[in-house]
């Protein structure tokens, strides 16, 4: 895709979000990997490793195409991770500063991770739950889709930077595309962008052509299905197949393994928060 035909589609991220599907009953959170630890072994592995549990579902012969175990960080760094967003002392997480440009944003020389997605898919939620270790972490979450219209920028300690990207698609900011091209192709300190996804609906358009525009400017990036509490068991493993089978075809740029989580029940949120500690240098596994 050429630069020109890249932005005339990138404006049809203005578009309609789909309509989410019914949503389940919500289950106790566990913010802390030790709370987790504590949990008899099926329970653990459900809220530790949510795509594993999915894969006892399957016959011998489809887990072949199921990347479980890609990233298979040991209990023990699952909980060392946890330090690096748990707040105290000098280890300082914090709002930052909002920028609509990218010569507004601030220059901070740290790795930097960033969360897109589409309006209502639940990414200032996801965030809010990373950082439930740090609770005077203000991180605004709204019922209304197309809340954020800034990048809004988080400090985590010494350790790296996140990025809260407007949503695109339904009430998007006029000048998304703009913003987020342009942080994209030239923030320099940019290690992985993570692309969220509606487990409930799957891939819609407007996550595929955010997807064409990492394969564009050719970015290491990560795709992470939200809302997993908001499905059945049988909905969530067919659209987690979908999609897996989509990664492997159809990309070349994102990471094979899948990151289902919910904001809810914190399902999947240690294994996400070890990878994140992980990629911007700050702990070292056998996982990758």
């Amino acid at each position: 895709m050429t630069a020109r035909g890249l932005r005339r589609a990138a404006s049809r991220l203005l578009e309609r979000p789909a309509v989410p599907g019914r949503v389940s009953r919500a289950c106790s959170a566990f913010r802390t990997f030790a709370e987790v630890l504590r949990l008899p072994q099926r329970q653990m592995t459900k809220l530790a490793f949510p795509l594993r549990e999915l894969e006892r579902q399957l016959t011998p012969d489809s887990r072949v195409g199921l990347h479980v175990k890609t990233f298979d960080p040991s209990l023990e760094a699952i909980s060392r991770a946890e330090s690096v967003f748990t707040a105290g002392g000098r280890h300082r997480i914090e709002y930052v500063s909002s920028a609509v440009r990218l010569d507004h944003a601030p220059d901070l020389p740290h790795p930097e991770v960033c969360f897109i997605g589409r309006s209502n898919v639940g990414k200032s939620s996801l965030i809010k739950a990373l950082f439930s270790l740090a609770p005077d972490v203000e991180v605004r979450v709204s019922k209304k889709p197309g809340h954020t219209k800034k990048m809004n920028f988080f400090k985590v300690g010494k350790y790296f930077t996140l990025v809260d990207m407007p949503g695109y698609g339904y009430r998007a900011p006029e000048d998304f595309v703009d913003m987020v091209e342009t942080y994209l192709k030239e923030r320099r300190n940019l290690m992985r962008t993570f692309l969220l996804v509606d487990s409930v609906v799957g891939i819609q358009k407007t996550d595929n052509i955010a997807i064409g525009m990492c394969e564009e400017f050719a970015l290491p990036y990560v795709m992470v299905l939200t809302k997993i509490d908001k499905s059945s068991k049988g909905h969530l493993l067919k659209q987690v197949l979908q999609i897996q089978k989509f990664v492997e075809s159809e990309t070349q740029g994102c990471f094979p393994q899948l990151f289902p989580v919910s904001s809810v029940t914190y399902s999947g949120i240690h294994l996400l928060r070890c990878f994140i500690a992980n990629i911007t240098g700050n702990l070292k596994t056998d996982g990758l």
